[in-house]
């Protein structure tokens, strides 16, 4: 699938509808740009999953975890870690077989091609947005 969105709102609407199809034990792994909107989409997941608390980016504390909806909301920032040997020193590759749902920005860190020959966990869901230019975004999703 592939949308391109005009504002975060619609970003945001588009994770509200992955939030609403969400199932238990579902991983998602983001990649884009800095700036790209990945958080944006996961306050709309949050949304879909019916957490009503504020959703911000964990990129210093590497891990928020989001209670109250319909299922807990476990959002991973990998942005201040280099490669799968600083991931899987951190722990957490227990979130790859969640106890709700997990969503990981900066994905790519712990599954691209240096990946160290770490597999990508099964079901999970690629969602890569690209900037087209200052508001318009193009969100791209992967069953793998």
């Amino acid at each position: 699938m592939q949308q391109i969105t005009h504002n975060p709102a619609e970003t945001e609407a588009i994770g509200e509808t992955l939030g609403r199809m969400a199932q238990h034990g579902s991983v998602f792994a983001l990649s884009g740009d800095l700036g790209a909107g990945k958080t944006q989409l996961v306050k709309g997941m949050a949304r879909g999953l019916g957490i009503t608390a504020r959703v911000h980016s964990p990129t210093f504390t590497l891990v928020n975890v989001y209670t109250g909806g319909r299922l807990t909301l476990y959002h991973l920032d990998l942005y201040r870690l280099n490669g799968p040997e600083e991931i899987l020193a951190a722990g957490l590759e227990e979130y790859l077989q969640p106890d709700g749902v997990a969503v990981i920005e900066w994905a790519e860190r712990w599954f691209g091609e240096a990946s160290g020959g770490l597999t990508a966990p099964a079901p999970l869901t690629w969602v890569r947005i690209d900037t087209l230019s200052d508001s318009d975004r193009r969100i791209t999703l992967e069953h793998a």
